[in-house]
């Protein structure tokens, strides 16, 4: 999950840097959307381990 987050937010970052925003824009939401899972998931994970 956190891989898909990496390449979507670079997409962004190259998008943004070639002038595309609203692609740069969709990307950035996805990666942050990912991201956020990932915590998610990871803090649960986390938690599970521990218990």
């Amino acid at each position: 999950m956190l891989k898909w987050a990496i390449i979507f937010l670079i997409i962004a970052l190259v998008a943004a840097v070639l002038g595309f925003g609203g692609i740069a824009g969709g990307a950035t939401n996805i990666a942050y959307i990912l991201f956020a899972i990932f915590l998610v998931l990871a803090i649960i994970a986390f938690l599970r381990r521990n218990t």
